[in-house]
């Protein structure tokens, strides 16, 4: 019989960076993983932002960043306002980064969404490869027989099938949280 076990392990990992993805994705509340993606120059070197500074979410409508050097606080300023796609202005005051989150228009929430929807089909494309990857494997197996494979392949689609709608109502709980006023 076909061990689809280790096809699981890698739909699950795809799953897991979809999520991941997610949390980045803005919603209409401040929050610090809305920050993750941001990579600051310092020290010579490009850093996380998670790792030069203390980010935390006052209330819904304000990101504070801490720095664990102040002299980092220009560059990681530098470092938000070049992200376009948060389209955030933060302020300092010489110790602390404050981070306005202002309120989402319906125009905007659409644009959100339509970004996220490709994270989307990202997700989907690579559980799409780990299905044609199975296929490989099992049409490469010579010591099963022609029923045998047929009943692997089904049950690899069975499983793509689950997983895709894991990704959708992901999106769909996301998108809804989004156009959530």
């Amino acid at each position: 019989m076909f061990d689809t076990k280790e096809d699981r392990k890698k739909m699950e990992n795809v799953i897991e960076r979809f999520q991941n993805e997610m949390k980045k994705v803005r919603t209409g509340r401040a929050h610090p993983d809305m920050l993750s993606g941001i990579k600051v120059e310092v020290y010579g070197q490009t850093m996380p932002l998670n790792q030069v500074s203390n980010i935390t979410a006052s209330d819904a409508t304000l990101l504070v960043i801490t720095p664990f050097d102040p002299t980092n606080i220009q560059a990681i300023v530098a470092a938000i306002r070049n992200d376009q796609s948060l389209g955030l202005n933060p302020a300092d005051d010489g110790r602390v980064i404050r981070v306005p989150i202002p309120a989402l228009t319906e125009e905007r929430r659409k644009e959100i969404v339509k970004n996220a929807s490709a994270k989307v089909e990202e997700a989907k494309v690579a559980l799409r490869n780990v299905r044609e990857d199975a296929r490989k494997a099992i049409k490469l197996a010579e010591e099963m027989g022609e029923d045998v494979k047929k009943r692997a392949e089904k049950e690899i689609d069975e499983i793509t099938k689950e997983f895709s709608d894991k990704v959708d109502a992901e999106f769909k709980n996301k998108s809804d949280e989004i156009m959530k006023l």
